[in-house]
C-alpha cells in the first residue's frame, strides 16, 4: 500500500520506509516556530532542563507578533525576552519590528519554510505551511523547548481525509471561502488529529497566497495539518528566496485515506461564519440584515497582497460607512510595501481605512481593534470564538476581504455584488 504526503514527510524525517496511521514515530525537524506568547515559556523550559545551547541556530525561528508593536509594560518585557534569547544563541531568524511581520505570513516570505520541510511551531495556525507542501504543525511550549534542545519532536501518524474541490468558481469566491465552507461541511471537530489534504482542479489554480489560507484554517476544522502537493506554482513561489533545499512529495495513486470528501464549487457561494464558531456557515444570500461596527482585513489568513488588492477593489470610489471602523493588516512589511506601490494603500485611506502594522492585533483580542460590548464585526480572521476579539459579549463573523470590504462600505454585512 502506497503512502500519502503527509504520511511520506514523517516518514522521510523518522528514517522510515514506511508508516502507518497511529503509528509513533520521533522525527527530525527543520524549524522550530515561537512568538512572543509562547517563546518566553518554551525558553524558560529551555534553561529549566539545563539546557545551553540549541540544537541549530538556523533552525529556530523567534517572531515578535502578537503584541507587537508592544502595547504596555509586560508585553515589551515578553518580547525583551526573545530578543536576548536570540542575541544569545546567535539566533538568525530572529525578525524585530523594522523587518518583522505576522510570523505565517514571514516565514514562507522569507523562504525560511519550503516543500518537504517538517516544521513545528508554538501556534496553532503553524499549519499554514502545509501549502507549501510540507508538513506544518502547531505544538505546545514545552514540545517546542524539546525541540530547540534536541531537533526532534514525536508525532502520531494522523489519518488523512483527501477534499476534492471541482467545477468554477463563482464571481466574488475565494480560497476563503472554500476553507469556511468545508469546516460548515464537517464542523470543528471534523479533521479532529486528521491530515486535511486539498487536492482537484480548483486547488491547482488556486495561487500560494489562496492555498495558505486555507492550509491555516485547517485547525479550525481540528485538523493536525492542511496540506496541498507542490506543483509548478509552489516551485515558482520558492525560487529566488527558499534559504535551503525543498523536496517534492506527492500522494502515491494507491495512498489510502480515512475518506475522500468531494466538492463541487459551483455551487458554493460566498460565505459568511456567524458567532461563535467557525462552522456556523451559511450563504451571502442568507445572511440577512446584520449590522456592523468594524471590518477587519488582514491577519495570517487574508493579510497578502492579493487580499489587500482584492479589498482596495471594492474601496475604489467608496467610503467606509461613517459609523464603522475599518482596519487593514498587512501580513508583512514588504506586503505593506508592494501596497504602497500598487496605490492600494492610497485608495484604502481615501476611502477612510485605518492601516496598523503588521501584527496579530485584534485578531486574538490583544490590541489594535478591541470590540466593546454589544459590538459586531466582520473579520478576515481565522476564529470568531466568545470573547476572541475584546468582550464577551461582541460578536465576531468571519468572511473573505471581499465581504469584509463591501461591509464595510455598506455598514452591515453584505455581497461585494452589491457594491456599486
Amino acid at each position: 500500500m502506497g503512502m500519502n504526503i503527509a504520511e511520506k514527510i514523517l516518514a522521510a524525517k523518522s528514517g522510515k520506509k514506511h508508516v502507518e496511521p497511529g503509528e509513533l514515530v520521533i522525527a527530525d525537524v527543520d524549524m522550530v516556530l515561537a512568538n512572543d506568547i509562547t517563546a518566553p515559556l518554551a525558553i524558560s523550559e529551555f534553561k529549566a532542563a539545563g539546557a545551553t545551547k540549541v540544537f541549530d541556530r538556523t533552525k529556530i525561528s523567534l517572531v515578535p507578533d502578537h503584541f507587537t508593536p508592544n502595547k504596555d509594560i509586560k508585553s515589551a518585557e515578553q518580547a525583551k525576552i526573545l530578543r536576548n534569547f536570540a542575541d544569545e544563541q546567535k539566533l538568525t531568524h530572529y525578525y524585530e519590528q523594522g523587518q518583522c511581520g505576522i510570523e505565517h505570513a514571514l516565514l514562507p516570505e522569507k523562504g525560511v519554510v519550503v516543500a518537504g520541510d517538517l516544521v513545528i511551531g508554538a501556534d496553532s495556525h503553524t499549519c499554514t505551511y502545509g501549502a507549501l507542501g510540507a508538513f506544518a504543525t502547531g505544538v505546545g511550549s514545552t514540545d517546542a523547548a524539546f525541540a530547540m534542545m534536541t531537533g526532534k519532536a514525536w508525532f502520531k501518524i494522523p489519518q488523512t481525509i483527501k477534499f476534492i474541490y471541482k467545477g468554477k468558481l463563482q464571481k466574488w469566491v475565494s480560497a476563503k471561502d472554500l476553507i469556511l465552507y468545508t469546516i460548515g461541511d464537517i464542523g470543528v471537530d471534523g479533521a479532529l488529529y486528521k491530515a486535511m489534504e486539498f487536492a482537484g482542479p480548483v486547488i491547482e489554480k488556486l495561487s500560494i497566497e489562496g492555498r495558505m489560507t486555507m492550509s491555516n484554517m485547517a485547525i479550525e476544522a481540528g485538523g493536525k495539518v492542511g496540506i496541498t502537493a507542490p506543483d509548478d506554482i509552489t516551485v515558482e513561489f520558492m525560487k529566488g528566496r527558499a534559504e535551503h533545499n525543498w523536496k517534492m512529495f506527492a500522494s502515491d495513486k494507491d495512498a489510502k485515506y480515512e475518506k475522500v470528501i468531494e466538492y463541487d464549487c459551483s455551487k458554493i457561494e460566498p460565505q459568511v461564519a456567524f458567532p461563535h464558531l467557525p462552522e456556523n456557515t451559511k450563504p451571502i444570500s442568507k445572511v440577512g440584515n446584520i449590522k456592523i461596527d468594524q471590518s477587519v482585513i488582514g491577519s495570517c489568513t487574508n493579510g497578502r497582497i492579493e487580499d489587500l488588492r482584492v479589498a482596495a477593489k471594492i474601496m475604489k470610489g467608496n467610503k467606509v460607512n461613517s459609523r464603522v471602523r475599518c482596519l487593514i493588516f498587512p501580513g508583512t512589511q514588504m506586503i505593506y510595501l508592494q501596497a504602497i506601490k500598487e496605490g492600494i494603500v492610497e485608495t484604502l485611506v481615501k476611502a477612510g481605512c485605518v492601516f496598523s502594522p503588521p501584527t496579530c492585533g485584534p485578531c486574538l483580542g490583544g490590541h489594535m481593534g478591541i470590540l466593546a460590548k454589544g459590538e459586531v464585526a466582520i473579520a478576515t480572521t481565522n476564529r470568531n470564538f466568545v470573547g476572541r476579539m475584546g468582550s464577551p459579549e461582541s460578536f465576531v463573523y468571519l468572511s473573505s476581504p471581499a465581504i469584509a470590504a463591501a461591509s464595510a462600505i455598506a455598514g452591515k454585512i453584505l455581497s461585494p455584488e452589491e457594491i456599486k
